[in-house]
């Protein structure tokens, strides 16, 4: 195990420090099991390393605390039964390292804020609750205590439980989900916003419209046994990286695969399987059979000319692509819906929207009209945009017309890069959960919840920044990186009067401190949870739905060290006095207990305790593949969606933020991005070279970026190598948290209210000149 990097190693190497190399055209191989294992020993030692990758996404092990990509059946599980990252990862938490007072005393807040991301992530696991009091700028130690006891008073004292936010990420199990939103709302606010708010909430509001769910209805078999699968906006190979696996025993079985994206990733042109003889010394496997490079925000106007076409195929011969039978019994609105297609399609608009060809279009339908099963797979590179859910809407009207909605082998399947984000949902951690929970969870604990829908993540920070939330408490996450508008969102943390973070490691959002403020260290997923009651474990849902327990493996980092079911119950308990409905003190000793609540008002979650421990879990019910829609008229939506495209204004492209290689979510591991050919810094834009050109810029320049946006606030991202790079013309990418700054806080998405993090208007300023394109 390496040591921690000193404070001389603390600043974000600059973009000229970058080298570029080729972009990869294969994921994985030899290469990824030698990374994994570089870093891996890096963190942890031999024995802690080799227990936490044998026991990760086993049965009697824990999950992954990394992507919710589901695991194989019982029996069907590899030895080594997880990827790159996911041993990256784990091993990240299960660091040798370890943050004590000293640190603390040490580095002020000030001079931490200054610090990389990935400098503050190297610095080891927190093992003592810390506080940062009114006027100081150095955190110091207090007892468990009194660190409850100080959040409890601040939240007692307020004028209106509405003054007080609670953060999920995704990283936290379903138990410590469903205590947080009880603690909420017996508190009286429905304040819960959650990572989802800024990811799937768009998937979200689109299925709940078309289909009457908020998930998507696909297993792992149907992956394998589809005959067309449709890669949208996601990049597998380093965001969900067992992905491939399943993608190949599709092709394995004969299935097509058709990548759209603005960009070219390693993991959808071949993939090199680590655990199989082809992919150490062989070719490898295809993954995508087409690719079809998108231009940024256009799969609307896409989906708008493909269902066209599949509509002008039908007049060309009835009762040969249409599932007539499915969508006369099952949908409503489809007259009305190939109306307003057939009126409103301009293709001119769709090829400028997609820059594709309407051969590459063509292409695609039939394709589909070859296919009887037909899966659709999208990440949040379709919605993080103003009209992603009219985008995903449209998507299930293909799937319609087809009928592949409730076949095997077919179906939605929104891919979450978050362990358990799904689960938290199931358990009610949203400001706008459907009466039906409501009810339940009033008559399960006697009381009445409130009834106003609570604030979402971007309204949140609106509030905070307004003087209207004064507590904000954060399970996991690290909300000052994943948030738009920096700026924005540092200025209203700064206005409360006290912020919590529940957390294991160190990061930004730490640094960027209410008056008050605290660090609430935690159990992390790998780690042994005992409890009065015993050693307890946690379950989780994954992508498809699946729910099974996670079993920690390994002693805690510190003895200081509380679970997060420990840290809410008795958090609840100091606010809202000993006594009452909830036994939140039998709730820490066990967990099987919360699990026995949750039967009761989750629907699907039945018998959960017997279940749950059966090898694998079990499945959720998705009513959809019974031919129940839960829409208002039963039956699935036909909807009608108006046409909307990006455009870039002379000298401008369209931006999007994505993740590096060696990065989880908002903490990148180290500086590189292989597949991507970036080695060495993260403060670099990707731009087509035929961009390049017109704007009179050049690989290697240094420049700043700059977003524009209606209310005319400067947002800039600065010091940005360029890079010549194979995006789609008019498009540019570049890595996330570093250009949150440049989204604009109201800059979101209709309906859904997620920012638009893949679809920013810029102008890139060289630093040597004057703004470059404008002239």
């Amino acid at each position: 195990m390496r040591k921690p990097p000193t404070a001389d190693q603390a600043d974000e190497p600059t973009g000229d420090l970058a080298q570029i190399t080729p972009p990869k055209r294969a994921a994985a191989g030899v290469p990824a099991v030698t990374h994994a294992l570089t870093y891996s020993l890096a963190e942890a030692s031999v024995t802690h390393t080799a227990l936490t990758l044998l026991n990760m996404n086993q049965t009697k092990g824990f999950d992954c605390p990394g992507c919710a990509w589901p695991d194989p059946d019982p029996g069907s599980r590899h030895v080594n039964e997880y990827c790159e990252n996911g041993a990256k990862h784990v091993n990240d938490e299960a660091t040798g390292r370890r943050i004590t007072p000293d640190f603390f005393e040490k580095y002020s807040v000030t001079e931490l804020g200054r610090c990389s991301d990935q400098w503050l992530n190297q610095q080891g696991r927190l093992t003592q609750p810390m506080v940062k009091r009114p006027g100081s700028d150095h955190y110091e130690p207090l007892s468990w205590h009194d660190a409850l006891g100080l959040i409890a008073r601040e939240l007692q004292g307020l004028d209106s439980p509405d003054e007080a936010v609670f953060y999920t990420s995704g990283r936290a199990g379903n138990e410590p989900a469903f205590l947080l939103q009880l603690f909420a709302r017996l508190f009286g606010t429905n304040n819960l916003p959650d990572c989802s708010n800024m990811c799937h909430e768009s998937s979200g509001a689109a299925l709940h419209e078309t289909l009457g769910i908020g998930k998507g209805n696909v297993s792992l078999k149907d992956i394998y046994h589809a005959d067309l699968i449709i890669s949208l906006g996601q990049n597998p190979g380093s965001n969900h990286p067992r992905m491939l696996s399943a993608l190949e025993k599709n092709k394995q079985r004969g299935g097509r695969i058709v990548a759209i994206n603005p960009l070219p990733e390693a993991g959808l042109i071949r993939f090199m399987n680590p655990q199989t003889p082809r992919g150490v010394i062989g070719n490898g496997t295809r993954i995508a059979d087409d690719f079809l490079q998108i231009r940024l925000g256009g799969d609307l106007a896409l989906f708008q000319g493909l269902n066209l076409l599949l509509l002008e195929a039908e007049d060309a011969a009835p009762g040969t692509v249409l599932d007539r039978a499915f969508i006369d019994s099952h949908t409503n609105g489809f007259a009305e819906y190939a109306e307003h297609l057939r009126t409103t399609v301009s293709w001119p608009d769709v090829l400028a929207a997609t820059g594709l060809t309407r051969a590459q279009i063509e292409h695609l339908r039939d394709l589909v009209l070859t296919s009887e099963r037909i899966v659709l797979c999208w990440a949040m590179g379709l919605t993080q945009h103003k009209h992603s859910v009219p985008t995903i809407r449209e998507m299930v009207n293909l799937l319609l017309m087809r009928g592949n909605i409730g076949k095997p082998g077919s179906g939605v399947c929104p891919v979450r890069g978050h362990s358990n984000v799904q689960g938290d949902r199931t358990m009610g951690i949203w400001e706008q959960m459907p009466q039906q929970f409501m009810d339940d969870l009033g008559r399960e604990f006697s009381f009445t919840p409130p009834a106003e829908h609570g604030l979402d993540t971007v309204n949140s920070i609106r509030a905070m920044r307004e003087g209207r939330v004064k507590v904000f408490l954060a399970l996991a996450g690290n909300f000052v990186r994943a948030t738009p508008d920096s700026r924005a969102t540092e200025e209203g943390i700064r206005r409360c009067r006290l912020t919590a973070h529940i957390s294991t490691k160190l990061n930004r959002s730490h640094t960027v401190c209410g008056e008050t403020a605290l660090i609430l260290p935690t159990l992390g997923r790998s780690e042994r949870d005992y409890q009065a009651g015993g050693e307890q474990f946690v379950t989780v849902e994954d992508s498809m739905s699946q729910v099974h327990a996670s079993h920690g493996r390994l002693a805690p980092a510190s003895k200081h060290l509380l679970s997060e079911v420990s840290i809410i119950s008795r958090l609840a308990r100091r606010t809202l006095g000993e006594g009452g409905t909830v036994p939140w003190e039998q709730f820490e000793a066990h967990y099987g207990a919360i699990r026995d609540r949750i039967a009761r008002v989750v629907p699907g979650f039945q018998d959960f305790n017997a279940r749950v421990v059966q090898p694998g879990g079990f499945p959720l019910p998705s009513p959809v593949n019974e031919g129940v829609f839960p829409t208002g008229s039963g039956k699935a939506e036909f909807s009608r969606n108006a046409f909307e495209a990006l455009h870039a204004p002379p000298g401008h492209l369209i931006l999007q933020s994505i993740r590096s290689h060696d990065q989880w979510n908002t903490v990148p591991y180290t500086t590189n991005d292989r597949y991507r050919g970036i080695h060495g810094s993260r403060r670099v834009v990707m731009v087509n070279p035929r961009d390049l050109r017109t704007l009179g810029l050049a690989d290697g320049d240094r420049v700043d970026l700059v977003s524009v946006w209606r209310d005319g606030v400067e947002r800039r991202a600065e010091d940005f190598r360029l890079v010549a790079y194979p995006t789609a013309v008019g498009c540019a990418a570049a890595y996330y948290p570093e250009t949150n700054v440049l989204v604009p806080l109201d800059s979101v998405a209709d309906v859904s209210n997620t920012p638009t993090s893949k679809g920013i208007t810029v102008r890139l300023e060289r630093l040597d000149g004057p703004p470059l394109g404008l002239a």
